[in-house]
């Protein structure tokens, strides 16, 4: 299904909002995940998530935002994990959600690669190369922001709609000349690449991008201590990582555990890991604020000089609460 697609069948999707079974009328929870490398994926592997909330959960991957959101519209799903840009879209075409926790704000750990034997030494170069990225994704607002930076006109580049699976295929085919991705396609590609960018230099330059949960907003009403666990052992884990990074990356049985859920190479861990940064439960509290939805606003607005979205909110903090974060914080 092609990303258009994906977009219509989330917006036609809410229709049926109401008529869906309530999460809430049984036990389990339904939670879509990414593979993006952070320490909540230990916290995943270990069940400790259900050992807070007293739910059962089932984890089910998705390979990009915009598969989640569309899965999160249908009543498929109540809870995902997704990038700032496909948050972005889908705000601005209204649908019920909320962010109520930031997993990472994005740096190295997404990069845009070259293939070795590209030619590929500048961004100017870039033109008439054809590159891959998942489209509405963290990354292709990242790409398309670094070509706006550059003066590279993005309608010079052959930028090509894949999932980081299917990225990792084309690049062992030779059929693309580089790709802006996350893992555990990165690493695939920086075997036989090299980076010209990533979303820590674009953040600098003035986009950056975050790493965010997200909910339906009639499953917070009536959950809302679920949320508040599960914020509580997401913050409580990226503290523990935040205390002392060299010693957390240097037990076996976290970077396994990570690559168990994610599929990374455990050698490969530690430097996506530092990749990010992880803000605490009370920055969070701060962040999740009219400031975090002035800068979906933003992200909102360049989706739509670029024809990715129709329409942008006037006010974009409807799709943000940090109840969540404050109650995980007290």
């Amino acid at each position: 299904m092609n990303t258009k697609s994906l977009w219509l069948t989330a917006v036609v999707s809410t229709t049926l909002w109401l008529g869906v079974l309530e999460a809430d009328e049984t036990n389990k929870v339904i939670i879509a995940y990414q593979t993006g490398v952070d320490p909540s994926k230990i916290a995943q592997a270990d069940g400790a998530y259900e050992k807070a909330t007293g739910r059962e959960i089932d984890w089910r991957k998705f390979e990009s935002g915009a598969e989640v959101i569309a899965a999160v519209a249908s009543g498929d799903i109540v809870v995902g994990n997704i990038g700032s840009s496909p948050l972005a879209a889908a705000a601005s075409r209204g649908l019920p959600i909320q962010t109520f926790l930031i997993a990472g704000v994005l740096g190295s750990s997404e990069a845009l690669v070259v293939r070795n034997g590209s030619n590929i030494t500048k961004p100017e170069d870039l033109i008439g190369k054809k590159i891959a990225v998942p489209f509405v994704s963290t990354t292709h607002y990242s790409l398309l922001a670094a070509l706006n930076h550059w003066g590279v006109d993005p309608k010079k580049v052959e930028i090509i709609n894949l999932r980081p699976s299917e990225i990792s295929a084309a690049w062992e085919r030779g059929d693309i000349d580089a790709a802006y991705v996350w893992e555990p396609a990165l690493g695939k590609a920086k075997a036989s690449g090299k980076e010209l960018t990533n979303s820590d230099e674009v953040g600098k330059w003035g986009s950056p991008t975050f790493d965010v949960w997200i909910t339906r907003k009639d499953f917070a009403e009536k959950n809302p201590n679920f949320l508040t666990q599960f914020a509580k052992v997401t913050t409580t884990e990226t503290a523990r990582y935040n205390q002392d990074p060299k010693s957390y990356v240097a037990d076996a049985s976290n970077l396994e555990k990570i690559a168990r859920i994610t599929g990374s190479k455990t050698e490969d861990i530690s430097v996506f890991l530092a990749g990010n940064r992880y803000p605490s439960a009370k920055e969070q509290v701060d962040i999740l604020t009219q400031n975090f939805a002035d800068a979906i606003k933003k992200t909102a607005e360049f989706l739509k000089s670029q024809g990715k979205v129709e329409t942008v909110q006037a006010d974009y903090l409807p799709y943000v609460t940090n109840q969540f974060v404050k109650n995980a914080a007290e």
